[in-house]
């Protein structure tokens, strides 16, 4: 082989590579996930994954915080929001291919405390004990968990009992990450975190009446300009079968 046709062939070669390395991250599906849906996705991706040979990312954060990424223009082609509102926003900006969010999920609201809390029996009695420390709430601006935990607290007529023992967090992950750590003696999450392993073996928990605060419906948008439309919306009828059904129940969220 001459030293010319050699150079073309390893030339060829990893023109061939770069191209199926682009085509491989072409195919990547991003997805701008609520933060309360952090221990639910990893294994619906997965399962989507095995299905499609699609691959998914998903950057995790407040609802209101995604939101805002997206209409600045942020490289999502999904946004799975913990409310309806946000994603609504996301639509009100001309950036979404439809003309209301999808439900997808319904989240449930509990209070969490760990095993070694000094509250030995839990319920929603235990707020209004003088003797409770910090309660972690997350950010009613910012997180639908943490609207519905002001609601559930003002359904329970505690809202001026607890103003000074409130511990803000960013979004409901981080709720659950003050309590856990001992940052808060008790707090307000998200089933879907109380579930995991992790906290389940850690602590124990009650739901949040359902009265108390406005039901948590959990809406999707795909982004009207995203080169991944058709993938997009494939992952939200996967969503709606009944795998990813069961799934979600299992890992915290009821169907809408």
């Amino acid at each position: 082989m001459s030293e010319r046709l050699r150079l073309f062939v390893i030339a060829l070669f990893w023109l061939i590579a770069l191209q199926a390395g682009l085509g491989q991250q072409d195919r990547t599906l991003r997805i701008a996930a609520a933060a309360d849906l952090e221990p639910v996705l990893p294994a619906l991706m997965a399962e989507f994954h095995s299905q499609t040979g699609l691959n998914i990312e998903a950057s995790y954060a407040s609802s209101a915080t995604l939101a805002t990424q997206i209409i600045n223009g942020g490289p999502f082609d999904l946004f799975l929001s913990a409310d309806m509102s946000f994603p609504q926003r996301v639509i009100d900006a001309g950036l979404a291919d439809s003309a209301s969010p999808m439900p997808y999920a319904q989240g449930t609201l509990v209070l969490w405390a760990r095993n070694d809390s000094p509250i030995q029996n839990l319920s929603l009695d235990v707020l209004r004990a003088p003797s409770l420390g910090k309660v972690a709430v997350a950010d009613a601006s910012h997180a639908p968990y943490g609207r519905a935990a002001k609601a559930a607290i003002e359904s329970l007529g505690l809202t001026d009992a607890l103003k000074d023992k409130l511990v803000i967090a960013e979004n409901i992950a981080q709720t659950a990450q003050f309590v856990e750590s001992g940052n808060a003696e008790i707090g307000f999450i998200s089933l879907t975190s109380a579930v995991t392993p992790r906290l389940k073996s850690a602590g124990r928990y009650v739901e949040a009446p359902a009265s108390s605060y406005p039901p948590i419906l959990q809406g999707a948008v795909v982004i009207k300009n995203s080169s991944h439309r058709d993938e997009a919306h494939k992952f939200l009828d996967f969503l709606g079968s009944a795998t990813a059904r069961s799934q979600l129940s299992e890992r915290g969220l009821k169907a809408p």
